[in-house]
């Protein structure tokens, strides 16, 4: 198969990515990598030396793409399917460029800044961050409620990279931050995502590993690992 996706089911920047690549069922082969596994790790390394996942190959191209958002402009660029993910007008592609980058600093680091101070040591923590961290989130929710007007995406009437990576961001981020009753919008367009038959796919995916993320208690009660097994 020409596309081979390096990739961890838990992981929210490769969920990023599964989304766009279930939306327009491009055909893939993906490679689960197990950072704690010497010979899977290293696999990684000799394609992208940074360490770090997804990363896509192409071996009808021989290229090998890096960053979860380069990814998917790759995919638009060069297999495009029903769903165009990057606008072709070039103020509507600055838009989207915008809201993906919005969500994966704004929603997507402050949440894993969080999820990392919980995997620390005893005595290691950092409270003052994770406030922060909180804090950064709340905003970021207030300007997505905002932005989303009437719209019935983040960019506007057709789903687009941007709702990539909202999907998981927002997933994980209301699990730590929940949405406010003032988030009607938000919660709202949450939903959307989470009907998405694309991004429902990577979430039923990602439910045997649930279980190792920190806070899988507080997962919507149709994820949490209990009734994953049952």
């Amino acid at each position: 198969m020409s596309l081979i996706l390096y990739q961890h089911p838990l992981a929210s920047f490769c969920h990023k990515v599964l989304m766009a690549l279930y939306e327009n069922g491009t055909p893939f082969e993906s490679r689960v990598i197990d950072l704690g596994n010497e010979g899977s790790r290293a696999s990684l390394l000799r394609l992208w030396p940074i360490g770090k996942f997804p990363v896509l190959r192409d071996e009808a191209l021989d290229s090998t793409v890096p960053e979860s958002s380069i990814i998917i402009e790759y995919l638009d660029r060069h297999y495009s399917g029903s769903t165009p993910l990057l606008p072709l007008d070039p103020t509507d592609a600055l838009c989207v460029r915008l809201w993906d980058r919005f969500f994966d600093l704004y929603v997507q680091e402050p949440m894993q800044a969080i999820v990392a101070d919980k995997r620390r040591p005893e005595g290691t923590h950092d409270p003052q961050s994770v406030a922060q961290a909180q804090t950064l989130l709340r905003t970021a929710y207030g300007m997505i409620e905002k932005q989303l007007g009437e719209k019935l995406w983040i960019a506007g009437d057709a789903l687009t990279m941007a709702d990539c990576a909202a999907a998981p961001a927002l997933f994980y981020a209301e699990t730590l931050v929940p949405f406010d009753e003032q988030h009607v919008r938000l919660k709202q367009y949450y939903q959307r995502l989470l009907d998405r038959p694309s991004f429902a796919r990577v979430l039923r995916e990602a439910m045997p590993y649930f279980h190792f993320y920190p806070y899988h208690e507080k997962l919507p009660a149709q994820f949490r690992p209990e009734r994953s097994h049952a």
